[in-house]
């Protein structure tokens, strides 16, 4: 399993309308970028208690993380030593120091960009890649009017979403490959695994090169244009969507009195 990659499901999340799911996401996500304490409180709390009601455990939510803590460390060191502000004892006020406010920023921001990932791994991962093509469509359908092509960027967001996995799956396939001939990625000193990592670059990079190229022949072959696209499942809003909807809208408001 790699990250964000659907997990079959027939969970309450699973069964919601793709269109729902992605104007879920998109105003947890605005409303986590502009909320304070309170409301990073409570969207941690409704996340939390959003997972086992996606049909999710918490192991497969630690590997959507396990990616992203090495960005994790380093967005919340960068806040905290060049935040300024007052310096914590014992450290010295140097032009790089330890200070309550980088501390406080640094955790703060740290915790904005976890409930991000966790909502967006909630999304994919109770999402079928062709609902999210098709939900994305929908929702900018009527932009066609003032010449948005709706149908071209569902097109490239389904190509970004299949590639992702792909990408992954290359990167462990050149890995392996790396270590049957004696490379070592997690041991030794700090720069040999940083020279290994680099060795990944070059052979990554031509094997995603090959695969587009495999791409552009595929859809040649069976003549693809642009324009209109006809889809085997319609979408509709059912009553669990409404009431999706009428919770985000309750989260909205409350964010809004009690910012």
């Amino acid at each position: 399993m790699y990250t964000g990659q659907y997990i079959p499901g027939n969970s309450l999340i699973h069964r919601l309308d793709p269109r729902v799911k992605i104007g879920a996401a998109i105003a947890l996500t605005i409303l986590t970028l502009r909320g304070g304490a309170f409301t990073e409180s409570f969207l941690s709390a409704f996340l939390i208690a959003l997972i086992p009601c996606s049909g999710l455990s918490a192991y497969q939510m630690g590997r959507a993380f396990k990616p992203v803590l090495v960005f994790f460390a380093l967005l919340f060191f960068v806040h905290l030593l060049f935040t300024q502000g007052k310096p914590i004892p014992p450290f010295p006020p140097w032009r790089v120091t330890v200070t309550y406010e980088g501390l406080y920023r640094g955790a703060f921001t740290t915790w904005q960009f976890a409930l991000l990932i966790c909502n967006a791994s909630i999304l994919t991962m109770t999402t079928l890649s062709t609902d999210l093509v098709n939900g994305i469509e929908r929702l900018l359908r009527p932009l066609r009017r003032i010449g948005v092509p709706s149908y071209d960027i569902a097109m490239m967001v389904s190509i970004a979403l299949r590639f992702v996995p792909t990408f992954l799956e290359e990167i462990d396939r050149i890995k392996t490959a790396h270590i049957a001939r004696g490379a070592t990625f997690g041991s030794g000193p700090l720069f040999r695994r940083i020279l290994a990592a680099k060795s990944l670059l070059l052979p990554l990079l031509l094997r995603t090169m090959h695969r587009a190229d495999d791409l552009v022949v595929a859809m040649e072959a069976r003549a693809y244009q642009r324009g209109p696209r006809t889809y085997l499942k319609e979408l509709s809003i059912t009553w669990p969507d409404y009431a999706a909807m009428t919770v985000i809208a309750g989260i909205i408001c409350l964010h809004m009195l009690w910012p």
